[in-house]
C-alpha cells in the first residue's frame, strides 16, 4: 500500500519526502511513555484518593463510593478544561491524560466551549455529541456483546444451577 502511494509521486516529490524524513526529529518514545505513565497514574491516584475520602469520611462502602468519585473526576476535568489547564497537561502527557473518565469529560467540555457561539442546541449540544456519540454507541454495543457472551458462557447467569 505504501509503495502504491510512492509510485504516484513525481521524482521531485519523492526526493522532497525523503529529505523531509531525514530532517524530521526523532520522537522520544521512551520519554513520552514515562510521561504518559506518570500523568495517567497521577490521575488514577487522585481518583483513588477521592474514593478513599468517601469511604473513610462519608460513610460509603467501596462500591457506593464509585459514582461520586467519577462525578468529582468529571467535574475537575471540566473545570481544568475551561481554564485551559487540561490542554497543557495533555500536551505534556499525551495519552496519559486520556484516562477514560477525565479524557472523555475533557473532550466533551472542549467541544462545548469551542462551539458555544453557535448556540446551545446546534452549537454546544450538536457539536458536543458529534464527538461523544460514537463513543457512547460503541460503548453500548460492546457492553451488549459482553452481556450476551456472559449469558452464553455462564450457565448461572440466569439463575440456573
Amino acid at each position: 500500500m505504501a509503495n502504491n502511494k510512492r509510485k504516484n509521486l513525481t521524482a521531485v516529490q519523492q526526493e522532497y519526502k525523503e529529505l523531509a524524513k531525514k530532517r524530521e526529529p526523532a520522537r522520544p518514545v521512551s520519554k513520552n511513555c514515562v510521561r504518559a505513565f506518570l500523568v495517567g497514574g497521577a490521575i488514577c491516584l487522585l481518583g483513588q484518593g477521592i474514593q478513599e475520602i468517601f469511604v473513610h469520611y462519608a460513610g460509603f462502602n467501596e462500591k457506593e463510593a464509585g459514582n461520586p468519585t467519577v462525578a468529582i473526576l468529571i467535574l475537575i476535568s471540566v473545570i481544568l478544561t475551561s481554564l485551559g489547564v487540561y490542554d497543557k497537561i495533555a500536551q505534556f502527557a499525551g495519552a496519559g491524560s486520556a484516562v477514560p473518565v477525565t479524557g472523555f469529560a475533557n473532550t466533551m467540555a472542549s467541544a462545548a466551549i469551542e462551539h458555544r457561539s453557535e448556540g446551545l442546541v446546534l452549537g454546544v449540544g450538536g457539536k458536543m455529541f458529534k464527538v461523544a456519540g460514537p463513543v457512547i454507541v460503541y460503548g453500548t454495543v460492546a457492553a451488549f456483546i459482553v452481556a450476551i457472551l456472559h449469558l452464553l458462557f455462564n450457565p448461572n447467569a440466569l439463575g440456573g444451577k
